[in-house]
């Protein structure tokens, strides 16, 4: 049965990967993905240096994720996203929380209102998938039940402490702060968010090997539940696997 799945965007810099790929394979598989940014009605921007290569044309999305990209730009969903303010957490079958770390994310990962929908989904016990920086929304979030983080309780993963410090320390000549989003690490904030140190699961340690459709060996996620986590774009088609695997139970 085909199940209707919600992505909500900030209006700029969200990682190519991390939504073009949920995008594709959901779409693929049958299902009604929508999207909702703040105030809704335009489209919102991926990040640019994500499709052109962030330095000297590395570090940016794989073809096929910028492949996914650009089908995904002529959707008819995509162009007319709805606001976040409008979204009821009961129509949604699924929910998928992108990730990317350049300066436009923070409108996303700092809406009160976002991370209010966002945790009423997740308690209905549907779908719930965050990626990278993504999983911050859900960290920041409090559940109507208890008042405590809507990830406490859970187990989770994010983007690790050290990728992002590989990545900021790697560019940070040429770029500045780009990969550094806060001052404090995802990492960081998000086992502040938990019930106890032995709910964050890193995961093996990489730097640069992806997985793809065909080959989850350099992917990893955590599942918890109707809860899925990952790290990074590299972990995207895995990720989005686990999410279709609980809507097709």
């Amino acid at each position: 049965m085909a199940a209707r799945v919600l992505i909500p965007l900030p209006d700029r810099d969200f990682d190519v990967t991390e939504v073009a790929v949920p995008w594709g394979l959901l779409t693929r598989a049958g299902h009604t993905v929508d999207f909702a940014t703040e105030r809704g009605g335009a489209p919102a921007q991926a990040d640019p240096l994500l499709l052109t290569g962030v330095l000297f044309g590395q570090l940016g999305a794989e073809p096929e994720p910028r492949a996914f990209y650009q089908t995904m730009t002529e959707d008819r969903a995509f162009r007319a996203p709805i606001s976040w303010s409008s979204v009821d957490p009961s129509e949604w079958d699924a929910l998928v929380l992108p990730g990317g770390h350049a300066p436009g994310m923070r409108q996303y990962l700092g809406s009160a209102v976002l991370q209010e929908k966002a945790a009423a989904i997740l308690a209905r016990a549907v779908p719930v998938g965050a990626i990278c920086h993504g999983v911050l929304v859900l960290a920041r979030a409090r559940a109507a039940a208890t008042g405590r983080s809507a990830l406490h309780g859970r187990r989770t993963t994010c983007l690790p402490r050290y990728l992002e410090r590989a990545a900021y320390y790697l560019t940070a000549w040429r770029l500045g702060r780009y990969y550094r989003t806060y001052d404090a690490y995802v990492e960081d904030e998000v086992r502040a968010a938990l019930a106890s140190p032995g709910d964050f699961v890193r995961g093996p340690l990489t730097l640069s090997r992806r997985g793809t459709y065909t080959d989850d060996r350099g992917a990893f996620v955590v599942e918890d539940g109707s809860y899925v986590s990952a790290r990074w774009p590299g972990d995207a088609y895995l990720f989005t696997k686990a999410l279709l695997a609980r809507l097709s139970a």
